[in-house]
């Protein structure tokens, strides 16, 4: 077995069973009413009786089952040309990676339902702006497919400009999850630091576009070698 699908495996049998801890202790570490959802400003709306909550408990538990069945079929999903095999060590992390951002969320929410965490809004965003920060470095290894990257019409089209845009992309996204992760450390609004990275996030859409029509114009669009310069 691969090291990756047991390391997710792993994480999904490790929430698993502190939900259904938390679930057996419930009348000691949770209160009568436990928040089960929340608005835009991260406060619980909506309430259920410990006695009710084992749903919710093992939602993201379910979530992570579910991402590693859609990790695993991806790949035979995949058409010629768009293949993941190229660069399938990246692709693993990226896997891997996306468990372990929801093995943490899932820990904060179990810890906001126990009543340890009062404002799960920072803890959110800041574990999801780190899992973005590195997934930022793995971006520039990612090679032209249908399901993970920069995926616009421009890079689909050409290998050139899915190579230089996830360059680009890379950098963005390590600096938009550093300002985000700054952000949120001075106090400002955790949505903020999250729409912070998205200013980022978002460039690389653009400029897959200026680049495509640039190489087309000089006539340098090869999807079989990467522009140069």
């Amino acid at each position: 077995m691969k090291r990756w699908l047991l390391i997710a495996l792993a994480l999904t049998i490790a929430a698993a069973g502190a939900s259904l801890a938390v679930y057996v202790n419930r009348a000691e570490w949770l209160p009568e009413k436990v928040p089960v959802h929340s608005g835009a400003n991260w406060e619980g709306d909506r309430y259920k009786y410990r006695e009710e909550i084992l749903p919710e408990l093992f939602v993201m538990p379910g979530m992570m089952l579910g991402m590693i069945g859609l990790a695993l079929v991806l790949p035979w999903l995949s058409p010629q040309k768009f293949k993941i095999e190229p660069f399938q060590a990246t692709y693993e992390l990226i896997m891997a990676l996306i468990l372990g951002m929801f093995a943490f969320m899932h820990a904060v929410f179990l810890a906001a339902y126990a009543g340890q965490v009062r404002d799960v809004g920072p803890w959110i965003v800041g574990g999801t702006l780190l899992a973005l920060g590195v997934l930022g470095n793995f971006l520039g290894k990612v090679r032209r497919n249908f399901w993970i990257g920069v995926r616009t019409p421009w890079t689909l089209a050409s290998d050139a400009v899915w190579e230089r845009t996830h360059r680009v992309a890379a950098w963005l996204f390590v600096l938009g999850a550093g300002v985000g992760l700054f952000l949120l450390l001075i106090g400002v609004n955790a949505l903020a630091a999250l729409g912070a990275f998205g200013a980022f996030a978002i460039l690389p859409v653009f400029y897959s576009l200026y680049l495509y029509k640039r190489l087309e114009k000089e006539g340098r669009l090869d999807n079989g070698t990467p522009a140069q310069g």
